[in-house]
C-alpha cells in the first residue's frame, strides 16, 4: 500500500526547523551572530519584494497567453516556481533562503517548472494537461513502418495476437 506524501509532513517540519537552527548556529559561528541576523533580514526583505514582483509578472504573462489564445501552462508553472522561490526567501532560515534563490535562477526554475508539469500531468491526466501546456511533442524511433489495425477485443479470438505498438518517447 502506498502512503500519501502528506503523511510525512508532521515529521518533515520539525526536522527542517532543526536543520535551519543548526545551519544558523554554524553560520553565526563563521561570520558572527549580528551578521547572520542581518543576512537573514536581507533574505526576508528581498523575498517580500520578489514575491510582489513575481506575482505581478506571472499574472501579466498569464493574461498575455490568454490574449494570444495559447496554452498558459508554461507561464503559470514558471510563475509558480518564482513565487515558491520568493516565498521560501521570506521564511527565516538559510536553507530555505538558498532553496528560494535556487528556484529564482533559470536552471532551478526550469527544473521546478518541469516538476510542476509532471505533477499536473499525473494529477489531471493527459487531456487536461495538453489544454494547459499545449500538445506534447513525441519523438518516434525510426524503423520499419508499422501498420496499425484497430481490432475490438470481442471480435478478436483467443488465438489472435494484437498488432505491434508504436515505440517512442515523450520529449516535453
Amino acid at each position: 500500500m502506498r502512503r500519501n506524501r502528506l503523511a510525512y509532513v508532521p515529521l518533515a517540519v520539525p526536522l527542517w526547523a532543526l536543520a535551519e537552527i543548526l545551519v544558523f548556529v554554524a553560520v553565526s559561528h563563521a561570520i558572527g551572530a549580528g551578521w547572520a541576523v542581518l543576512l537573514l533580514a536581507v533574505f526576508t526583505l528581498a523575498g517580500f519584494a520578489l514575491l510582489r514582483r513575481e506575482g505581478i509578472k506571472g499574472w501579466r504573462s498569464f493574461q498575455e497567453a490568454a490574449r494570444e489564445n495559447r496554452p498558459p501552462g508554461a507561464e503559470v508553472a514558471n510563475s509558480l516556481a518564482g513565487l515558491g522561490g520568493a516565498l521560501l526567501l521570506t521564511m527565516p532560515g538559510f536553507l530555505s533562503g538558498v532553496l528560494g534563490l535556487f528556484l529564482l535562477v533559470p536552471p532551478g526554475r526550469v527544473l521546478a517548472r518541469r516538476g510542476i508539469e509532471r505533477f499536473a500531468e499525473r494529477s489531471l491526466g493527459g487531456a487536461a494537461t495538453s489544454d494547459l501546456f499545449g500538445p506534447r511533442k513525441v519523438r518516434v524511433h525510426s524503423g520499419a513502418p508499422v501498420t496499425v489495425v484497430v481490432v475490438d477485443e470481442e471480435q478478436a479470438g483467443p488465438g489472435r495476437t494484437p498488432p505491434p505498438a508504436i515505440e517512442g518517447e515523450i520529449i516535453r
